[in-house]
Order: C-alpha cells, then structure tokens, then sequence
C-alpha cells in the first residue's frame, strides 16, 4: 500500500499551500485482531500541504469505517474513524525516524497506519450500558436482566453433595 502524493509544486517554496481530497481503498486492513479497518474498505483523506522552509508540513484528516465486535457481548459492530494528524515530510533527513520529501513525493501510508491504530478503542463497546454475557451459560444479559443461576455450592462442602444424592 503507497499513498504517494506529490509535492512539486511546492517544493523549496516557503509559505505555498495546496489542498487535496482524495479516496484510498486499502490494500492491507489496518488495525489489530480486535478492530480494524478491513482491506478493501475506502478512507476519505483530506489533506493541506504547506511548504516550509524545512521541508512540507502535511496536516490531515480520515475518515474510515472499522469492524470489530463488541468486547462484552460480541456482537458484531462498526466504528465509524476519524483521525487527525500533521507531520513534517524534511527536504533531508537528521535521524532515521524522520519522514522525508522522496523524488518530490511525500508517502503517508506509515502516518495513516499510525494515526488509525492509535485511535482505534482498545475495548470496544456497542453502548456504555451493554451488560455483556452470563459468566455461566453465555447468554447475553442485555436480552434477560433478571437472569440467574443457584449459588455455587461452596467447594469446601462438595463432597457433602454426592451424600445427598446418594439418600434420593
């Protein structure tokens, strides 16, 4: 996946601006095992790009759609994304972390990457109320509140248990 955009016009000319709006389908989904944004979903990118003596200041905006289920109940859910970032593409580079400015090109694929993983809900919800599922059968609580189960017969006292089945 490349998101090259160009930057030529603006290259070495402080205080130029152009903005650009543009739809990317993914190639690769972005997330983790538990929600992301499938590949082959379509991001909206919305971007500003500004030169600046050091190098073209990319400022953004995405839009995407991830899937997940919820982390309570495990019913299926979409998020829907939006992520801001800005990052500072340098003419040449002073350290290995920094993005730069290739044959008048800026790559964003690595700061979508990153912008959307690191917005993504690390336990995603399908509301803040959902009150997930039965600990003993599985059925979900949100569809049966007054669900319940007897007690657990104390363990100390299991062996009591097997006496009183015995006398039935």
């Amino acid at each position: 996946m490349s998101l090259l955009v160009s930057v030529h016009d603006l290259m070495n000319r402080p205080g130029q601006m152009r903005e650009v709006e543009f739809d990317h389908v993914l190639d690769e989904a972005i997330g983790t095992e538990v929600v992301a944004v499938p590949a082959g979903a379509t991001t909206e990118i919305s971007l500003r790009l500004e030169s600046v003596h050091e190098g073209v200041l990319v400022t953004g905006e995405v839009f995407a759609t991830a899937e997940t289920q919820c982390s309570r109940c495990l019913d299926s859910m979409s998020l829907e994304v939006e992520v801001d970032f800005q990052e500072l593409f340098a003419y040449s580079s002073q350290s290995d972390e920094d993005l730069e400015v290739i044959n008048e090109h800026v790559d964003l694929e690595q700061v979508l990457i990153d912008s959307v993983v690191l917005n993504l809900p690390f336990q995603p919800v399908c509301s803040k109320d959902c009150l997930g599922l039965c600990s003993e059968c599985g059925i979900r609580l949100d569809e049966n509140t007054e669900h319940s189960h007897e007690k657990p017969v104390d363990p100390r006292f299991s062996a009591l248990q097997g006496l009183a089945s015995k006398e039935d």
